[in-house]
C-alpha cells in the first residue's frame, strides 16, 4: 500500500508564523522550471520571479526592459517547478507605476497566467493607492524598499540608499504605509544594517533583505550570483557557493575536446 504525501504549500499566513516565531525565511530568485525545480526541491521558503531576468536571462543593463508578457512566460515556467515555495512575480516597469487600474489589470494577468501566488512592486506612499486596489482583488503583495532597481535613473548609482537622516526617516514612513496598506512582506535592499534592524522590529510582517544585514526576518539573493554562473558581479552583500562559470566552461571546453578528437561518442554512446 502506497502512501501519497501530500506536500505542505508555504503561504503568506505560514511566513507570518515564521517571524513570529524568529524562524528565518529564506528565497531565491528563479527564471525557469529547471531551476525551480531543484530549489524547491532543496526547500527555499519563496521563490522570487525577479525582473532582474532582464539581466541575468536576457543581458540588459537594467530590469527596465523586460515585458510583462515575458515576466508571465518566466512565470508560468517556475511555478510548473514549484510544489513547495511561495511563488512571488514582479510587477515589471511600466506596469503598475502611475495608474492603479492598470496595475491591477497587470497583477490579474500574472496570477491568471502563470499560476503565481503573490506579485512584488517597488516603491512607497506613492504607490500605495495601486497596493490596495491589487489587495482588495484577493491578490498578496510583496513591498520592496530601499535600492529599487527600477528607478536606477533616477538613482544614478546602485550605492547604499538610506544613509541619510531623510531618506531613512522616508523610508520608515513608506514601509508603515506598505504595511497599512495591507502587503504580507517587504523586502529591503542595500540598506544600512541598523535602518533595517528597526524597520525590522517596527512591523508586523517579515523583512527580507538583500544587503541590509542580518537582522531582517529572511534574505534573498538573485541566485545566478549565489551559484556563480555570472561573472565579475561581487558586490559585499553577495556571498557565492558555487562557481558554476568556470564549472560549465570546464565542461564545455572538455566537450569540445572530446568531439574534435573523434572521441565521443565512444562505443557505449552509440546505438
Amino acid at each position: 500500500m502506497s502512501v501519497n504525501k501530500e506536500i505542505k504549500r508555504v503561504t503568506t499566513h505560514i511566513l507570518q508564523e515564521m517571524k513570529q516565531r524568529n524562524e528565518k525565511i529564506a528565497m531565491l530568485t528563479a527564471y525557469d522550471y529547471s531551476m525551480a525545480t531543484i530549489l524547491d526541491d532543496a526547500g527555499l521558503d519563496v521563490l522570487l520571479v525577479g525582473d532582474s531576468a532582464s539581466n541575468v536571462m536576457a543581458g540588459h543593463e537594467t530590469t527596465l526592459p523586460i515585458t510583462l508578457d515575458q515576466m508571465i512566460y518566466h512565470a508560468q515556467s517556475v511555478v510548473r517547478g514549484a510544489n513547495r515555495a511561495f511563488v512571488v512575480v514582479d510587477l515589471p516597469f511600466g506596469s503598475y507605476q502611475g495608474n492603479s487600474k492598470e496595475a491591477l489589470n497587470s497583477a490579474i494577468r500574472i496570477m491568471k497566467e502563470s499560476g503565481a501566488h503573490g506579485v512584488k512592486l517597488e516603491g512607497g506612499v506613492e504607490i500605495v493607492e495601486s497596493i490596495q486596489r491589487i489587495i482588495t482583488a484577493g491578490i498578496p503583495v510583496m513591498g520592496h524598499l530601499g535600492l529599487t532597481p527600477q528607478s536606477i535613473y533616477k538613482f544614478g548609482t546602485y550605492t547604499v540608499r538610506a544613509k541619510d537622516e531623510a531618506e531613512a526617516n522616508k523610508l520608515k514612513t513608506d514601509v508603515l504605509a506598505l504595511q497599512e496598506a495591507g502587503c504580507f512582506a517587504v523586502v529591503l535592499e542595500k540598506i544600512p544594517a541598523k535602518l533595517a534592524k528597526e524597520v525590522t522590529a517596527s512591523l508586523d510582517i517579515p523583512t527580507i533583505g538583500i544587503g541590509a544585514g542580518p537582522n531582517c526576518d529572511g534574505q534573498v539573493l538573485v541566485v545566478n550570483d549565489m551559484i556563480g554562473l555570472t561573472k565579475g558581479f561581487k558586490p559585499r552583500f553577495l556571498r557565492q557557493y558555487l562557481d558554476l562559470y568556470e564549472g560549465i566552461k570546464g565542461a564545455a571546453q572538455s566537450y569540445i575536446a572530446d568531439v574534435k578528437a573523434n572521441d565521443f561518442p565512444n562505443e557505449k554512446e552509440q546505438y
